[in-house]
């Protein structure tokens, strides 16, 4: 966008010159808000950026450097303009964590990229299934995860067979395109969306109309940093709408029927915040101009000058919720939305593990693999074992998991008999369906410590040492564990029960060794909350990797032991003693 396309803006009051400052008082910097500041890059991020888009790289990918392979790529191109297409480089194997931050990108990188599949609303069709499965297969050396973003990641990507992979997901309807990158990342929504006996809205037409119009649009393809989107319309509120820039939750207007209540500005990583409500109903027939909206604030208010700081969040914080609502109203949309009710409390639980009748009477089942974690082959007789028992539909979901739709009456024992076989349970563990991990080190540029095997082995240990609980019926029904391995809070540590953040521990006598520092009692609404909340942390409170299943293992039989009849886990971490959580 250039300035002559703002110029048209009608002017608001925060686009009016600044007061002269006083003497002796150093003028403020500006904040490289568009609207405001005007369009000049402030850093060279924005540079880049403006001098050409992370959009065009593509052509480069397909003519020039799938030819030439790894070391023709473009320095700038490589570590910013890939990410458009969901493309990152990975860590190279057997740097060890507390090199993290002392290297520079190309000395941590290696020659191969992790590959992120965009798949909005989480929707998948058991072809589609096969394809990335087989790509896997193919190209990825067979990996496959499942992020908490409802996307699948695979790895050991190179950049000569990225033309064919894209030829082989678009061939069925899927795409990287803005899988990561200063846009729009993929919109989170319900996993029994459209099929859900209690569900309030279908939001899926509304996830077409966004992604149809919006995704890959240059005018919203720079942002000023990630922006996130989530839409539900079920009332276990299953799309973590308060930790996204945007997000959309059913409701039921007392006078005007469905629609959405409207939230904005959340995020965690270094610096959390929770998404804020505007107040504001939001009817079917508006909800995408809205998104288009609230998302055009962020592109010509948003804070470019700090990449620290160019969150949705921060300038949400600054200007609070109603100024927000005023200029979405008076600039964005030209309309007054109408006031709406907020959603109550979740009556169910929001991961939908287990096995449900569909509205057409036929079910759905929802499977927890092992944190996301899966392969290519396992892909491709996945799509062949639901086939074979009537399905041909899936949805991934933001905490990990699989939601298998459409099964008949008749084949729901077989079927969950199969999913056990391929390592897809639907009747888990407290501990493996509450638990969720991040890339972590093994292919984590960013990352300290290793995650999913870590929460493997834990799941396992926990299962093992807390049997007797279960035995007892003591145990809590729902447990989060959320394992990630550094500051930036992938895997959402601050909304977990017990959430681990990775970092290197000093060793007496020794080398640091990696561990994590303790975060306890956080959660976003759910059955046993009515509306989300951080996690405490406690001063010292740090584990050593080793020692994580020995830590989780106290703190759980001292939480059973000494709660209050009907408290949650939650509750009594905010509650306890340091002392009881050490």
């Amino acid at each position: 966008m250039t300035d002559t396309a703002l110029a048209g803006a009608t002017p608001s009051p925060e686009a009016r010159p600044a007061r002269t400052p006083r003497a002796g008082r150093p003028a403020a910097k500006p904040h490289g808000q568009w609207k405001v500041d005007g369009t000049t890059p402030l850093n060279p991020n924005e540079v880049w950026k403006q001098e050409d888009g992370g959009l065009s790289v593509r052509e480069r990918i397909e003519t020039i450097y799938s030819k030439g392979g790894f070391d023709s790529i473009d320095g700038t191109d490589l570590h910013g303009r890939f990410r458009w297409w969901g493309l990152y480089t990975q860590r190279k194997p057997g740097i060890d964590g507390g090199k993290t931050a002392t290297l520079e990108p190309h000395e941590l990188e290696d020659k191969y990229f992790m590959l992120r599949v965009r798949i909005d609303g989480g929707a998948l069709t058991t072809e589609q299934l096969r394809v990335i499965g087989q790509i896997s297969v193919d190209f990825a050396r067979g990996s496959a995860d499942i992020t908490d973003r409802q996307n699948i990641q695979l790895h050991w990507i190179q950049v000569e067979d990225v033309p064919e992979i894209w030829r082989r997901l678009e061939a069925v309807d899927l795409s990287t395109t803005e899988a990561c990158g200063d846009v729009p990342r993929v919109i989170l929504g319900s996993p029994v969306a459209g099929i859900a006996k209690d569900e309030i809205i279908d939001p899926t037409p509304l996830i077409h109309e966004i992604a149809d119009k919006f995704i890959g649009d240059p005018e919203l393809a720079n942002l000023p940093r990630k922006y996130k989107t989530a839409i539900t319309g079920h009332p276990s509120q299953d799309v973590v709408h308060e930790i996204n820039d945007c997000a959309f939750v059913g409701v039921v207007h007392p006078e005007l029927g469905v629609g959405y209540d409207l939230w904005v500005g959340g995020a965690l990583s270094t610096n959390p915040m929770l998404g804020k409500r505007l107040g504001a109903f939001v009817t079917p027939e508006q909800g995408a101009e809205v998104w288009h909206g609230v998302t055009q604030i962020f592109r010509d208010y948003g804070y470019r000058r700090m990449r620290t700081k160019a969150r949705l969040k921060f300038l949400l914080a600054d200007w609070g919720p109603e100024k927000f609502r005023q200029i979405l109203e008076d600039e964005y949309l030209g309309y007054r939305l109408a006031d709406g009710p907020a959603a109550p409390k979740p009556p169910t639980p929001g991961d939908h593990i287990g096995v449900h009748e569909q509205k057409d009477g036929r079910f759905f089942i929802g499977v927890a693999p092992t944190v996301g974690r899966l392969s290519g082959e396992n892909l491709v007789r996945l799509a062949d074992v639901l086939e074979a028992h009537g399905s041909q539909r899936l949805r991934t979901t933001p905490h990990q998991k699989l939601v298998v739709l459409d099964v008949p009456g008749d084949q729901v024992e077989p079927l969950i008999a199969e999913l056990d076989a391929l390592g897809l349970s639907a009747r888990p563990s407290v501990f493996r369906r509450g638990t969720i991990a991040c890339t972590g080190i093994e292919y984590c540029k960013l990352a300290i410590v290793e995650t999913k095997v870590t929460a493997a082995t834990a799941i396992a240990e926990l299962e093992r040492r807390l049997a007797d609980l279960v035995e007892a019926g003591t145990l809590p029904d729902a447990l989060s564990l959320h394992i990630n391995g550094c500051p930036n809070s992938c895997a959402r540590i601050q909304t977990a029960d017990i959430g681990l953040k990775g970092m290197m521990l000093p060793v007496d006598g020794g080398d640091p060794a990696p561990g994590f520092q303790v975060h306890l009692g956080g959660g976003l609404a759910s059955t046993s909350r009515e509306e989300a909340g951080l996690g405490r942390t406690v001063r010292g409170l740090k584990v050593y990797v080793a020692d994580l299943p020995d830590y989780v293992e106290r703190v759980v039989r001292r939480f059973v032991a000494d709660r209050a009849e009907g408290q949650s886990f939650a509750e009594w971490a905010h509650a306890a003693d340091e002392e009881a959580l050490q």
